[in-house]
């Protein structure tokens, strides 16, 4: 009787769960806990059913001791120039949009793990209610408080991001995780400068001058991987770079952050922290970096490297 009633109250809930999303968007139901958090993103709707059943999801843990060394890897490439846009509210994270026009000055990546050039349409930014989560990935199991994901579409096939998300080799993302510190970078104090007038849902402002190049950390080292979008529909098109060096977040920063709320002005809900998804299973992904690990060590780890021997051999 007990898991008759169990299963009647799920489906209870599910039906209810229906009924509310018939009325809205599928975009308002999704959040990061409860019935509609990231472990029942696959039943909100059939579109998304990767979220639950896909094989090349993200986030994941970056296990040190079962990354393979890439010798073929270059060093990426993201260029410098500036651009403008919106950061917003969304009511599941804090976004800017950079300008999608066709004179509006782009920032460009290619290289690394990349065979296509990318433009980069959109920075999230992921954090915690405190100190010690609230990034999406993980490294070795240890959470950081927050990370920024900067998202670009391959701009060789495909006109935008829309387009783009659904479709092979659609998305890179490079993810940066982030660490407490006293100081941060102007790029990142740039990105949050705005964020007293986005505290609420669906709120705007303009964002200019940003470089996403200045935003990176000061290493060309990277851990990459085929993975998904970190939200609904959890689309399997991305592919992923975790730079090896964290950016630095004050605490006044991360104050200014959880302020944000999930809610409009007239109904702001509960504060927009722990929006991230939790790390999902690597189903035998290989995990590639241009570390080498072995340089100065005479242990053998995974690579890529091929020795190659050669032998004369006569001819009777």
């Amino acid at each position: 009787m007990a898991v008759l009633s169990l299963l009647l109250a799920v489906q209870g809930v599910l039906i209810l769960l229906q009924f509310q999303v018939s009325l809205g968007s599928w975009e308002e139901w999704w959040t990061y806990d409860g019935i509609s958090g990231p472990n029942y993103w696959g039943l909100l709707n059939p579109e998304w059913s990767l979220c639950n059943m896909g094989h090349r999801q993200s986030p994941v843990d970056i296990d040190p001791s079962k990354l393979l060394f890439d010798p073929h890897l270059r060093p990426l490439h993201v260029e410098k120039e500036r651009i403008n846009g919106i950061i917003t509210n969304t009511g599941h994270g804090i976004v800017f949009k950079a300008n999608s026009s066709t004179k509006a000055s782009a920032v460009h990546i290619n290289s690394g793990p990349l065979s296509y050039d990318y433009r980069v349409a959109e920075v999230h930014l992921h954090f915690g209610s405190t100190e010690k989560f609230g990034s999406e990935h993980t490294v070795a199991g240890q959470t950081f408080p927050a990370e920024v994901q900067i998202l670009g579409y391959n701009a060789d096939l495909y006109k935008n991001i829309s387009e783009a998300v659904t479709k092979s080799q659609g998305i890179v993302g490079i993810a940066l995780l982030i660490q407490m510190g006293v100081e941060t970078n102007l790029e990142f104090r740039l990105l949050t400068s705005q964020l007293n007038k986005v505290l609420y849902k669906g709120q705007q402002a303009v964002l200019n001058s940003f470089s996403v190049r200045e935003l990176l950390p000061d290493t060309h080292f990277y851990t990459t991987y085929e993975g998904s979008l970190t939200m609904p529909g959890c689309h399997e098109t991305v592919t992923w770079l975790v730079m090896n060096k964290p950016i630095y977040i004050t605490k006044q920063q991360l104050y200014a952050l959880k302020q944000s709320m999930q809610g409009e002005r007239d109904n702001p809900k509960a504060p927009l922290v722990n929006n991230f998804r939790p790390t999902q299973a690597t189903h035998h992904r290989l995990l590639r970096t241009n570390i080498d690990f072995n340089r100065h060590k005479n242990q053998q780890c995974p690579t890529m490297y091929k020795n190659m021997f050669y032998k004369v051999v006569s001819v009777q």
